[in-house]
């Protein structure tokens, strides 16, 4: 039966003219405000004081890793104005007579720790990176150890998302309207001085003040995800301080900057197409997956209707829901081909109402991420605010992805999918949103790796960015998962020279050496999991 995802009966003629609206507004866009004052075309403010960066062992187990904190403008308007304290770490290179610069590593998010994302993943680079460069990770602004933003707190998050369903039924819409408002109006409570300044052109411009920190005249980059905007619009603004630039799993700037409906449309169908070639898997390869007797999406169906109506109780207490499964789902898909069976696994454990990964709530580390997911992505984005136009929009959008698009849209605030009714009522100005070309018009050749059945961000977006950048390159990676680095070993290979050397693929190289559907009990549980905030580059196999 189909479900109903309005608040009124809704024939498939008006959900039709909903999906023209989605086409409109992808045209149109939203209209950006004006020019954030003192950052006009043409306008030269005042530099910026360069950090000084006091270097100390790190906490923590001795990894080789050094820290420090350097202050930069919380407004760059007013650059010798009051300061933000960022959380900075380095590794220096291994082979100090060979050394070549500085390569920043960026996790996206955004909410993900640099710091941690470049100590966590310093293990899986190849001993070439690790041999010629400092490895070096910062904590960006609003996140961690860099003044975390706080919207709603741990009790306010749980209730919304204990109470979420799997099937929104009735109500959903206006519900997701209504939360997106109490979540936005928690932000400027708690967080008001530091929201307008969370995005990032001003982030950028803190990539650039370390630079110079560091003493480099130039910077080597890898951002993955979020990383990859952070990237672009970096080499936007400072095009000839980029000596390489590794941007995995693209974004398309424009479209996610300025035609935010259209590019939120993209992810949905993204996201449930990858969900949806696992399930086909596992109706043709029954015994492997073992979830669903042949037809897993009917089962799929029914699994989120059971919890719904009768929630696991987990050992903390709290419920788990057909909207904890398509949650937990959501991250998990991202993981690629190797994990199928451990998804089929845990779906079958859920159906049977047994312990897995898929019925374990948000934590309050996750909330963390997502209050700052959310925010920095409604400092850098304009939706139209028409509330009519909104719940048209985010319910014809659940519609159009039958499988998670009606929980993750229809749902509180979390991650990228449905931050439309949050940022379309946001109180805050933007005046640290990136409003310029982003061609980067001078910078050395930049690299984009798109894999061609990412969840999260999709392929065409990776395809988009790098014909958008005057000196784009696209590798693409034939397989499934979120970016395509360490898990491929034809990208790495391809991508690590050119970091090291400078020497790009070939134009139009595909790589397609996806590890296939492992066998359960095999090592790929290490990418099976419940904490979203876990971002590291995976280990090569």
């Amino acid at each position: 039966m189909q479900t109903r995802l309005a608040d009124a009966p809704r024939t498939r003629a008006a959900w039709g003219i909903a999906l023209v609206l989605i086409v409109v507004t992808a045209l149109l866009g939203a209209a950006p405000p004006g020019a954030a004052p003192g950052a006009a075309p043409g306008a030269a403010p005042a530099d910026p004081p360069v950090p000084v960066l006091s270097w100390v062992p790190c906490d923590g187990p001795g990894d080789g890793f050094a820290c420090a904190t350097a202050r930069v403008p919380l407004d760059y308007r007013r650059p010798t104005g009051p300061t933000i304290a960022l959380a900075v770490t380095r590794r220096l290179a291994a082979d100090r007579d060979h050394r070549t610069g500085v390569l920043l590593l960026h996790p996206g998010g955004p909410g993900n720790s640099g710091v941690d994302f470049a100590r966590n993943s310093y293990g899986a680079l190849p001993a070439s990176l690790r041999d010629a460069f400092d490895v070096v990770g910062y904590d960006m602004r609003g996140v961690g150890r860099s003044g975390q933003v706080e919207c709603w707190d741990d009790a306010e998050y749980a209730a919304a998302v204990d109470t979420a369903r799997g099937v929104p039924g009735p109500g959903g819409a206006q519900r997701a309207v209504r939360q997106g408002l109490d979540f936005a109006g928690a932000c400027q409570r708690r967080s008001g001085d530091l929201l307008p300044f969370i995005g990032t052109a001003s982030n950028a411009r803190d990539i650039d003040l370390l630079r110079q920190a560091l003493g480099e005249e130039t910077v080597s980059f890898y951002g993955r995800s979020f990383g990859s905007y952070v990237g672009t619009v970096y080499a936007a603004q400072f095009p000839r301080r980029v000596r390489a630039m590794v941007l995995d799993g693209g974004y398309d700037p424009r479209r996610y900057a300025d035609v935010p409906y259209a590019y939120d449309a993209g992810q949905f169908a993204a996201l449930d197409a990858a969900v949806g070639r696992f399930l086909d898997w596992c109706a043709q390869n029954a015994a492997a997956c073992g979830f669903g007797e042949g037809r897993p999406r009917q089962a799929f169906e029914r699994l989120k209707r059971a919890l719904d109506a009768d929630p696991v109780i987990t050992a903390s207490g709290r419920p788990a829901t057909g909207y904890t499964l398509a949650y937990r789902l959501m991250f998990n898909i991202n993981s690629g081909k190797e994990v199928w069976p451990y998804l089929g696994e845990a779906l079958r454990a859920a159906q049977a109402r047994q312990g897995s990964f898929l019925l374990s709530p948000p934590s309050p580390a996750s909330f963390d991420f997502l209050n700052v997911n959310t925010a920095v992505e409604c400092a850098d984005r304009v939706y139209p605010t028409s509330p009519l136009l909104l719940r048209a929009l985010i319910g014809a959008q659940a519609a159009a992805s039958a499988l998670l698009g009606p929980p993750i849209g229809l749902g509180p605030p979390t991650y990228d999918h449905n931050h439309a009714p949050t940022c379309s009522q946001w109180p805050a100005e933007r005046p640290s949103r990136f409003e310029g070309s982003y061609r980067a018009a001078g910078s050395a050749p930049i690299l984009v790796l798109g894999t061609t059945g990412d969840p999260d961000t999709p392929y065409q977006d990776s395809v988009a960015l790098a014909g958008t950048l005057d000196n784009g390159r696209l590798l693409t990676f034939d397989g499934e998962g979120h970016t395509a680095y360490n898990r491929s070993a034809c990208v790495s290979a391809l991508a690590t020279a050119y970091l090291a050397t400078l020497a790009l693929p070939a134009r139009g190289t595909v790589c397609a050496d996806e590890a296939p559907p492992g066998a359960l009990g095999r090592s790929t549980t290490a990418a099976v999991g419940v904490d979203e905030t876990r971002d590291v580059i995976p280990a090569p196999h």
